[in-house]
């Protein structure tokens, strides 16, 4: 796939590691006054755990009775490792935010929520690292219908509420190292709601408040609405599907033009409709020789 704008090298621009945990405080945890070094655990109530693999059986996105087949394990095998080493390995130094992955698209309908699942999954399995994944997709809900979750309050509810809370809205799944926020109500200025400074802080909090985290964004496509332009400016890497043959070019490239020049994007090439079908993939940073 070739591109016509050469805005990034492999990887990302250096860029200075700001801090922002003291300026957000605790304001998502109901614990604000315990200032000691240990983070407060998030309250895991036996009855929101969701079962992800009756979930998923149910959607018929299962392989053989598995999550993932064991082409489809490798592939996204290859996709993580490169987005890992940004966050956490050898790269980690070059790209600020790094557990912060957002996955989004051009256009609806290229692959990108059953990417961002399957790469949650995956990770998952990782020996060293957890993983929460976040449907911000807060207009079709696109992750928390294909879960089961879209009747809960998350994302929305959080940022409109003073005493709603993470701990409040954070899903614990029959995978011991994955948990779950639904994008939450319906709301009028998705926009608006996005880019206002209590999300930004949100995404700190969650972002820096576990060490061995990686938060997955399930955004909106890039090219239908502005919302995904302003979740771009708060994640340090960008997970970007392409539905091969499907998506125009010159469609692809606009997207691409909408992303923020220092950030790890990464192109994930989807050659088939759903994860229940023999899959192939590439990934590789836009603008990488």
């Amino acid at each position: 796939m070739n591109h016509d704008v050469d805005k990034k090298e492999s990887g990302a621009t250096i860029t200075e590691l700001v801090a922002t945990s003291d300026e957000a405080g605790s304001q998502f945890f109901r614990d604000t006054s315990n200032n000691s070094a240990e983070p407060e655990p998030l309250v895991e109530r036996e009855a929101d755990k969701v079962l992800i693999e009756d979930r998923l059986r149910s959607e018929n996105m299962l392989v053989n009775g598995s999550l993932l087949s064991p082409q489809s394990a490798d592939e996204y095998r290859r996709i993580k490792r490169p987005l890992l080493s940004n966050a956490f390995g050898k790269s980690s130094s070059l790209v600020e935010k790094g557990n912060l992955i957002l996955v989004t698209s051009s256009i609806p309908g290229e692959g990108k929520t059953h990417t961002a699942i399957n790469l949650a999954l995956s990770i998952a399995h990782e020996r060293d690292h957890t993983v929460m994944l976040v449907d911000c997709d807060v207009t079709r809900h696109g992750t928390s219908r294909m879960l089961g979750i879209a009747d809960r309050p998350g994302l929305v509810d959080i940022i409109e509420s003073d005493s709603f809370t993470v701990g409040d809205a954070l899903l614990r799944t029959d995978i011991p190292e994955l948990t779950l926020l639904s994008a939450g109500k319906q709301h009028d200025f998705v926009t608006e709601l996005l880019a206002s400074k209590k999300m930004s802080e949100l995404v700190a909090e969650i972002g820096e408040r576990y060490d061995d985290r990686v938060i997955i964004f399930d955004g909106p496509p890039l090219l239908p609405t502005p919302q995904t332009q302003v979740l771009t400016e708060l994640v340090g890497q960008v997970v970007f599907v392409v539905e091969t043959g499907k998506t125009p070019q010159s469609l692809v490239n606009e997207a691409l033009d909408m992303i923020p020049e220092e950030q790890a994007t990464g192109l994930v090439m989807n050659k088939s409709e759903g994860i229940s079908s023999r899959s192939s993939y590439y990934y590789g940073y836009y603008g990488s020789e």
